[in-house]
């Protein structure tokens, strides 16, 4: 006997859907807001010829960027506690760990954006009798970030898909929603395809943005 589809009882709890909406997004907004601030701090301190600086830096990142997010947020929530005898929130395990997650790809973005400005317009800047920061903020950061904005956009459409793993340290976003749910209607076929639909609604029209933004780029 095939198995009968119902979503109806579903908008009985159409406000726990909302609330895990809101959650998912403003974990989303703040972490890349932060993920930014941490990214542009490691990619212009990268560019410094001292191995002083870059060796801890880019064992920082490499550690974020090459272990897996989730064993990341369990390891900060379960066992960073008892390293440093501090009991940590769950929200706030969460929001460090994805801000450090996408601040790692982050910064290999804007070091990859910056080191790609051709060595020319630096000579031009400095010849010009500009100083070392005025070249950054004024010559090259504005056509560095030109190329950076796509990736950009990948790593944060990306960043609202990663926000889904913090479900497992009980923080309520969507997908933990949809498990407070499924632990009361027995259903979750439909209470994950529609945690599914709704993640899709949230991110297909900002895949097709970055799209027209990439090809937009391509014709200049």
């Amino acid at each position: 006997m095939g198995y009968e589809w119902s979503f109806g009882f579903l908008w009985k709890y159409v406000w726990l859907f909302v609330r895990g909406i809101e959650i998912t997004l403003a974990y989303t907004a703040g972490t890349i807001f932060l993920g930014l601030i941490i990214g542009l701090a490691i990619g212009l301190a990268r560019l410094s010829k001292s191995w002083l600086v870059n060796a801890p830096l880019v064992a920082l990142t490499e550690v974020f960027r090459c272990t897996p997010l989730l064993v990341q947020i369990v390891w900060f929530y379960y066992a960073l506690p008892v390293v440093v005898n501090i009991q940590i929130p769950a929200t706030v395990a969460a929001t460090a760990v994805l801000s450090l997650y996408t601040g790692a790809f982050y910064a290999e973005i804007f070091r990859g954006g910056i080191v790609s400005i051709e060595s020319g317009q630096w000579d031009a800047a400095r010849a010009l009798g500009l100083h070392r920061w005025h070249v950054m903020r004024l010559v090259v950061l504005p056509q560095a970030i030109r190329r950076m904005v796509p990736p950009f956009m990948n790593q944060s459409i990306i960043q609202l898909k990663n926000t889904s793993l913090v479900s497992t340290i009980a923080v309520p976003d969507l997908l933990y929603q949809g498990q407070l749910i499924t632990a009361d209607t027995y259903r979750p076929l439909e209470v994950y395809t529609m945690v599914a639909v709704i993640y899709f609604v949230m991110l297909f029209p900002t895949t097709l943005l970055a799209k027209a933004y990439e090809r937009r780029l391509a014709r200049r």
